[in-house]
């Protein structure tokens, strides 16, 4: 669920996410070295060490430090990374990944076909508690059974030789290898993951970049890594500022090279008379914001009860007002972006007669005859976050009906949804961790995925999604999502809301930078010239 928030913080929650994993040494500060070799950067840090972990996080990541057999590019094409090729059977099951004989990790060990096994064995096994393992390995013949206690080790992997794995999947599917390119497929070193509790604090992987610093609450460095497989990177440091104040502040002060916009900030960047509106990029997101009706608990057992929340929610006026015009209005799961994109979805409008109505005709009789009913989210203290209070004050206004919002530590937010430790209601984000509307609709809203918070469950649709995995020809797949997408909005088991838009200022000397619309590791990418 990196997915959980607008895209404007992204960059901020992927630059969090930088600091999963660090180490403490006696490297000399690049900063008092030559502030010129590094990309200064503003992130915050989690206390929740579940995130620091390639196989528990719920983020994108640390791509500088770690990464997987496959990636993305800037461009998001699937390119190979610790795999340096790879051949498909016939009938599309059974995949066999050659590993690139200069792959080290960063203390120069070789990565080998074993470290992938032990990698992705790890995930699976129940012990790790993974949220995340079953979406994103689960197609592996064993992947299930052995996260279900039934067996302990996963059967569709086979070692060949030090370099050579063969994965065995349950069915051809064509976007098997995307996923490969989320951090639970990513490989990570048995000596350092079993060294202690805190082994991520002291990481060896196999990325573009080495952590070798972390003063805790104040500053992440890393440096390059010169053996990367792939390439040394141009720029040598990246320093990671935490918590040290707002972002749009830091860089026109100079203190960081890069940060995000939040919408409040935005229409001074955006007036061409702006001495800095040239350095402002604007990107189109893989995101949809929604907020989750759990439909097992009264009242949103009740369909009508979902349609009625649905319709009474003014999605423009909320755009207008707590997003501050940034956003575009969401009615379906599928981004603008995203191939499956419907122009011509039905989706639930705003009609608050009709809302009115439907909350009458439920087995409810009205808002007098609902249950009391609690909005669980991210926060600190009794303070509602605006944009929930917003959706509340609707709800009163339409529905008359009223909402007791319940905030939970936002490190641990997440833990408590999986858990189903929450209110009947919660608010939450997908970004799109491949461009395939599988990862929206699928990962989502079938029935049995882990990914489904809400415990929505329609037999007909979980039997589409099941026939779109294994579809071959690409415009009878995207009819299928298409189909399915029409499905989950006329089921309301969600809210969604809105589709958020992102912002970045970048300074001119900072090279190679390009907006994506999902987290790759891009640092990589770019270097800096006249810093």
């Amino acid at each position: 669920m990196k997915k959980t928030f607008p895209r404007y913080f992204l960059l901020t929650l992927a630059l969090a996410a930088l600091a999963l994993s660090a180490i403490a040494s006696a490297h000399p500060d690049p900063l008092a070295q030559s502030r010129s070799q590094a990309l200064v950067l503003l992130g915050g840090e989690s206390t929740n060490p579940r995130e620091y972990d390639p196989a528990t996080t719920h983020g994108s990541g640390d791509k500088l430090v770690f990464g997987g057999l496959v990636a993305l590019d800037p461009q998001l094409n699937l390119i190979p990374d610790l795999a340096e090729n790879w051949q498909v059977s016939a009938d599309g099951t059974v995949y066999t990944f050659s590993l690139r004989q200069n792959a080290r990790f960063h203390d120069g060990k070789p990565v080998t076909a074993r470290d992938v096994v032990y990698s992705w064995e790890r995930a699976a096994n129940p012990e790790t508690r993974s949220d995340t393992v079953l979406t994103y390995l689960g197609d592996i013949v064993g992947v299930r059974e052995m996260n279900a206690g039934q067996a302990s080790s996963i059967s569709g992997l086979k070692i060949i030789d030090d370099h050579t794995l063969q994965v065995t999947i349950d069915a051809p599917k064509p976007y098997f290898l995307l996923k490969l390119t989320y951090p639970t497929a990513f490989v990570v070193d048995k000596a350092n993951v079993e060294s202690g509790a805190e082994w991520y604090r002291t990481p060896n992987g196999t990325g573009p970049y080495k952590l070798t610093k972390w003063r805790r609450f104040e500053e992440i460095t890393y440096e390059r890594n010169p053996a990367y497989h792939l390439g040394e990177p141009s720029i040598p440091y990246v320093i990671v500022k935490l918590y040290s104040g707002v972002g749009v502040r830091l860089y026109e002060t100079g203190e960081i090279d890069i940060t995000g916009v939040h919408p409040y900030y935005l229409s001074r960047y955006l007036d061409p008379k702006e001495p800095m509106h040239r350095e402002l990029i604007g990107s189109v997101d893989l995101c949809t914001h929604y907020v989750v009706f759990d439909v097992t608990r009264p009242p949103f057992d009740d369909l009508k009860v979902r349609q009625a929340f649905t319709m009474a929610f003014d999605r423009q006026k909320y755009i207008e007002v707590v997003m501050h015009g940034v956003a575009l209005p969401a009615v379906g799961p599928y981004p603008p972006a995203l191939p499956g994109f419907n122009l011509n979805l039905r989706g639930l409008p705003y009609d608050p007669q009709k809302a009115r109505q439907l909350l009458a005709e439920s087995k409810y009789g009205g808002p007098q005859g609902l249950p009391p009913i609690v909005f669980t989210d991210a926060g600190i203290g009794n303070d509602a976050n605006p944009s929930i209070a917003a959706m509340a004050e609707m709800w009163e206004q339409n529905l008359g009906v009223t909402i007791t919002i319940e905030n939970l530590e936002p490190d641990y937010y997440i833990d408590a949804i999986y858990s189903g430790k929450h209110g009947q209601m919660f608010d939450t984000g997908w970004c799109a961790d491949y461009a395939d509307p599988e990862n929206f609709a699928d990962v989502l809203f079938h029935s049995g995925s882990p990914q489904n918070n809400g415990m929505y469950s329609n037999p007909a649709l979980d039997a589409l999604l099941e026939q779109a995995r294994i579809e071959q020809d690409v415009n009878k797949r995207i009819q299928m999502y298409q189909q399915a997408e029409q499905m989950i909005v006329d089921d309301a088991p969600v809210l969604f809301t809105i589709h958020s838009l992102s912002y970045t200022l970048v300074k001119p000397y900072v090279k190679g930078y390009v907006p994506t619309p999902i987290d790759i590791a891009i640092e990589r990418y770019m270097w800096l010239e006249g810093k």
